[in-house]
């Protein structure tokens, strides 16, 4: 179950069409963590199968073989959930402001980086990482001076599936009226604010199937003679 599991979070992440896939694509750290993921998934799934062939056949090698796998993927785990707390600090909203003002070009859409900023701001209808302001200073209005935001902060038609702008040259000129004001930062944790939560209550489950599975393991194979 937790391979399986694990392969559906893979393939969602590669195949979602509402820019997530964009968003990890921007870092190539997650772009290969979405790859462990789908390689921990069918190895999960490889080990599950394992285990039930050892449980049925009381195969003492399989279960022994079952059990260091499974104790490795748990100490992995808790080490890339210590990691990510040691290295939180990255995803701070004075970091990607600092990232965003040094990188970001505007209409280069070939630069993966500006590329995948654009894809967040028109999906999340948000501009910036706190705010339009974010702007000033930064390599964007040096490259574009008469411009105060992105066309892709600037506010659509209401219609669905409507791709219009309702006014793009006073937003350009950063008329609060015709341009998004929100942050990215608060749109993108807002939205996936559940499923942080799903995420982190599902870690834990998963950590303690795994500690079970290991105990039973365990348990089998003094059991056989």
């Amino acid at each position: 179950l937790e391979g399986s599991f694990l392969l559906g979070v893979g393939v969602w992440v590669l195949v979602d069409p509402t820019g997530f896939r964009e968003i990890v694509a921007a870092n190539p750290l997650f772009f290969t963590g979405v790859y462990i993921i789908l390689a921990m998934g069918g190895m999960l799934f490889l080990l599950g199968f394992l285990g039930c062939c050892g449980a049925i056949r009381e195969n003492k090698c399989l279960l022994l073989f079952f059990f260091m796998l499974i104790l490795v993927i748990f100490l992995a785990e808790l080490a890339a959930a210590i990691l990510a707390f040691i290295f939180r600090e990255h995803l701070t909203r004075e970091f990607f402001t600092m990232e965003l003002k040094r990188h970001y070009q505007g209409y280069n859409n070939t630069d993966v980086f500006t590329g995948t900023w654009n894809a967040v701001m028109n999906s999340f209808d948000c501009c910036g990482v706190n705010s339009p302001e974010d702007f000033e200073e930064s390599l964007f209005r040096l490259i574009n001076p008469n411009e105060m935001v992105p066309s892709a902060c600037c506010r659509r038609a209401s219609q669905p599936g409507d791709s219009a702008y309702v006014n793009q040259v006073e937003c350009l000129m950063g008329k609060m009226l015709f341009r998004n004001n929100k942050g990215c930062y608060s749109a993108v944790v807002d939205y996936f604010e559940l499923y942080i939560y799903v995420a982190g209550a599902l870690a834990i489950v998963v950590l303690t199937i795994e500690l079970f599975a290991m105990v039973f393991a365990m348990c089998l194979f003094r059991g056989i003679q």
